[in-house]
């Protein structure tokens, strides 16, 4: 039997698409923010950071610490602080995680990272392997990982979902549901009233006019039943979680003021010197050391802050192992857009967001977690250089 294309389309919900593209936005911005972290610190220093996962998780852990030292704690039934609903937690909270985790970048590079720089590149490879399971096993040592915590909803208060009516129900078919809702309620009315007039305890104890009246009441909640599926078919509303929103909001504004401190502020055209020749950049005076600091710094806080809004507002489990499924996604956004370009890590995130999200609309759910694997080995294959990074080829 001949491969026939349109059968398998035809299995396919095409209004869902829209909101599955809305979703895979929402998250292919979280992993474009954490890809940044991989691509600049590749582009200054040309190495792989593979600890930026776990600055990711170490982010989450320090805004579920502030969220407990405010008071949201995960005692059943335990009562919020009276300025759970202000957006002053989430703020702080935010804040706090960019802070540790630049913090935590600076102590990375400076005692991990800057030893090796002279050596060979797979020593700073093996190097970056270490730091990533030492934070992770180590971690597990002084942190709570069982059971896996989470953040209190109570801390975020923009619960709910944000909706946009797309395509509305017709003037025509607003008007009949009216009618039929009308007619629903006076046919109700009567029914009750002939029960009432005819002195029976049940409805289903009536006379034969009883029986006309219930004939009529069955038609008329059946009009109704029939107008509001029709509004419904012609309705098509997207629908966006609040904290989601909040989030990519969040994540775009990040990623304007990093675009403006790269391309417009003299540490920008510092880092970008050092990323096009490390020994040139030094031979002008620029100060190589600070900037690879600045760049740990930057790509740190960037990664605090997704592991801050993906625990609070997608109320993700929270362990030392977070950021391994988180960290390898967003290396392949970065690798797929070409790592080392930061528009690329920006477009990258998006593009494996989108991938996860329409194979979940194909109905391949349980291949969700593998595309990103996926797009890597096509990426190698095909592009081994990303979409929008360099065609030269560099052993790492």
């Amino acid at each position: 039997m001949p491969f026939e294309p349109s059968i398998l389309m035809a299995g396919l919900d095409w209004p869902a698409l829209p909101q599955q593209l809305i979703n895979g936005l929402m998250f292919g911005a979280i992993y474009a923010l954490i890809a940044l972290g991989y691509t600049m610190v590749y582009g200054v220093l040309r190495l792989i950071n593979f600890a930026h996962g776990e600055v990711f998780m170490i982010g989450a852990y320090v805004a579920l610490f502030l969220s407990w030292q405010m008071g949201f704690y995960q005692s059943p039934g335990g009562a919020a602080p009276a300025y759970a609903t202000s957006a002053l937690p989430i703020i702080l909270m935010l804040v706090l995680s960019m802070v540790v985790c630049a913090g935590i970048g600076i102590a990375i590079e400076r005692f991990a990272y800057r030893p090796m720089r002279n050596q060979p590149r797979i020593a700073s490879l093996i190097t970056a392997i270490g730091v990533s399971l030492l934070l992770q096993y180590g971690g597990a040592l002084v942190l709570p990982v069982s059971p896996p915590r989470s953040i209190r909803e109570e801390v975020n208060p923009y619960v709910g979902q944000a909706s946009v009516d797309l395509i509305k129900p017709s003037a025509q078919q607003l008007s009949a549901l009216d009618s039929a809702t009308k007619l629903d309620k006076e046919m109700a009315t009567k029914l009750a009233d002939q029960v009432k007039r005819e002195g029976v305890s049940s409805e289903f104890d009536l006379s034969a006019e009883g029986q006309k009246v219930r004939n009529a009441r069955f038609d008329a909640a059946d009009a109704l039943r029939k107008a509001q599926e029709d509004a419904a078919k012609s309705r098509y509303t997207l629908a966006v979680p609040k904290g989601q929103l909040i989030m990519f909001i969040t994540t775009v504004v990040l990623m304007m003021i990093l675009r403006h401190l790269v391309l417009f502020t003299p540490v920008g055209r510092q880092m970008r010197a050092v990323a096009h020749d490390f020994d040139s950049a030094a031979l002008m005076g620029i100060n190589v050391d600070k900037i690879i600091t600045i760049t740990f710094v930057i790509g740190s806080a960037l990664a605090g802050a997704g592991g801050m809004m993906c625990a609070t507002f997608l109320g993700t489990s929270i362990t030392t192992f977070l950021g391994v499924e988180w960290g390898i996604k967003a290396f392949v956004a970065a690798v797929l857009g070409g790592i080392g370009n930061i528009p690329g890590a920006v477009l990258g995130g998006l593009l494996i967001g989108l991938a996860e999200n329409i194979t979940v609309w194909a109905g391949f759910s349980q291949y969700q977690r593998a595309i990103a694997f996926v797009v890597l080995i096509a990426v190698l294959l095909f592009k081994p250089g990303g979409i929008l990074g360099s065609a030269k080829v560099e052993k790492v």
